[in-house]
């Protein structure tokens, strides 16, 4: 949990920027395509601030002029830098990728056989527009006290994301309406309850709207303790914000939500915040507001809202009302994970390897049904050595001083001693290679699992490991995970072994969402590596689109 302490004047540019750099405007559709900014990561590591569409692309030298669509690339004047200067024709070439910079236009321009140089409308993944759409919005759950600041540290995070669609949700819009009974002793009713709420309606809301459908807020009539006739009609959106005092109280809410966030004022400040906007805003009068506070108010905040603040992501004290630094750290955090994949925003034990132009190729190569086997081994053995290199950089490391040749000393890290390497045959075996390459001397050992069919239990058929493991750090290598099964029955015999599940570091080249909920949601503690994430699975269980069998590719003559 982290606590934010206003500190100075905080930067409140904003981490994403559609008008910075100048030239290149979007397409009309460019700001409704979450494709668009989501294909920056795997274009280019820096901001996207330096990127922007433009509707008609120039020609490449040597070829005639393309008509309608556009691209995504440097904004026109952009002080990025793509392998040269302003002037003249570089290119970066290598199998079947060419990254150019043509002097007939200002412009930059890509292009890949891969896709990355699209026609207006197109998808290099052949989704269709409504599955490109139906990306899983960041929730953030906001709670604290009655007049804590709540709305206000909302609003602030609105209009920092001003590049991104917001919609909030107030748990104050899902009171349910007073029956005639309670309406009668009404100044006796504890509006500060979990059972004041109609909490499966708010639910159904949130649900529709991380499925990408809108829904309908019900307006609540504070004069009159009861639901209007009218409702409020909220499209889906990157980013959803549940404002309430009981939303970090509530598992079931919080089981939505990406972040949590608890405002966190001082009792006597929100008493007095309370009575302004309760007389002003509400038709009561001061008398009530102190009963209802003393009577109510208080002891809920006593009993559900203050002990909720231990499930809080992060607690901004809003004392003064204006700790900016807390709500500039707050948006920049999630305009990263706008540009993430969706499930890293889902499992913190998730790792992507970041992707780029190289990596992007490789992929090309190796997911090639007419690649000769030559270049698909060379390729994956190369992509393999990346992954390997990525997941010891998640090991444990030690201080370590040297003495250099000059007779200076250094101040490094001393490699982890005591990792092993566990194939799951076959593919498996095909990651050996690079991490020998990179661990010489490892220890290596092999699981051989069988799977009857899609509703039948894995079994092992033959284990072979290290007799020692339960003392070690695990890599379990398995290059393709579809539905994830056979990986969870390989974690299963290391756990059975000894093996701890924060010990074990998953690496594989391509996987499914499927068997990444599986993994990840089933052991929390272990880390899972992979260089991409496919669509999904097709009617037979095979990563679309995938690679084919990867061992029948590396291994068969």
């Amino acid at each position: 949990m982290l606590s934010l302490q206003r500190q100075g004047t905080p930067d409140t540019s904003p981490l994403l920027s559609s008008s910075s750099g100048g030239g290149g405007t979007a397409p009309p559709h460019a700001s409704s395509s979450p494709l668009r900014i989501d294909r920056l990561d795997r274009i280019d590591s820096r901001s996207s601030r330096d990127f922007a569409w433009h509707p008609h692309p120039p020609p490449m030298p040597g070829s005639s002029p393309s008509t309608g669509g556009g691209f995504l690339g440097p904004r026109l004047g952009s002080s990025s830098s793509l392998g040269g200067g302003a002037t003249g024709y570089q290119s970066i070439e290598g199998h079947g990728l060419t990254l150019s910079r043509s002097s007939s236009s200002a412009a930059d321009v890509f292009s890949a056989g891969s896709g990355l140089l699209l026609r207006e409308g197109e998808d290099p993944e052949g989704r269709s527009p409504r599955e490109r759409n139906r990306r899983c919005p960041f929730v953030i759950g906001v709670a604290g006290g009655t007049a804590s600041g709540k709305t206000t540290v909302c609003d602030k995070i609105i209009q920092r994301l001003h590049d991104q669609c917001v919609v909030m949700l107030n748990q104050d819009s899902f009171y349910r309406s007073l029956t005639e009974e309670e309406m009668q002793d009404v100044e006796n009713y504890n509006f500060d309850s979990p059972d004041a709420f109609d909490t499966p309606a708010l639910l159904e809301c949130l649900e529709q709207l991380k499925a990408g459908r809108h829904c309908e807020v019900p307006t609540y009539d504070f004069t009159q303790h009861r639901r209007g006739s009218e409702t409020r009609k909220v499209e889906p959106a990157d980013v959803i914000i549940l404002e309430g005092i009981l939303v970090l109280h509530m598992q079931e809410l919080r089981a939505h939500c990406n972040m949590l966030v608890y405002v966190d004022t001082d009792d006597d400040v929100r008493l007095a915040r309370r009575i302004q906007r309760d007389v002003q805003h509400r038709g009561r009068d001061i008398a009530s507001v102190i009963h209802q506070y003393t009577i109510f108010v208080k002891p809920a905040f006593d009993q559900y809202v203050a002990p909720s603040r231990r499930y809080a992501d992060i607690i901004i004290p809003w004392q003064r009302g204006d700790n900016l630094v807390a709500i500039d750290l707050i948006t920049q955090h999630i305009s990263l994970k706008l540009r993430c994949h969706d499930l890293l925003r889902i499992y913190p034990n998730l790792e992507l390897l970041p992707s780029n132009f190289q990596i992007r190729g490789m992929h090309t190569i190796i997911r090639d049904a007419s690649s000769s086997k030559n270049d698909f081994v060379f390729y994956a053995d190369r992509l393999n050595r990346l992954i390997v290199e990525a997941g010891l950089g998640h090991l444990p490391f030690q201080e370590k001083i040297v003495k250099t040749p000059t007779g200076h000393r250094y101040v490094g890290v001393d490699f982890t001693r005591g990792i092993c390497g566990v194939s799951i045959i076959r593919s498996g075996e095909a990651m050996e290679t690079a991490l020998r390459e990179c661990c010489q001397g490892i220890k290596l050992g092999k699981i051989l699992v069988h799977r009857h069919g899609p509703h039948e239990e894995e079994e092992v058929i033959y284990e072979r490991l290290p007799s020692d493991i339960a003392q070690r750090h695990v890599l379990l290598l398995d290059p393709l995970v579809g539905t994830g099964r056979t990986a969870c029955r390989a974690v299963q015999v290391l756990l059975a072994r000894g093996v701890q599940q924060d010990k074990i570091l998953f690496l594989s080249m391509v996987a499914a969402p499927e068997a990444i909920h599986k993994l990840c949601g089933s052991y929390p503690g272990m880390k899972v590596l992979t260089s991409e994430i496919d669509r999904g699975l097709d009617e037979n269980c095979r990563i679309v689109p995938g690679i084919g069998e990867f061992g029948e590719r590396y291994f068969s003559d």
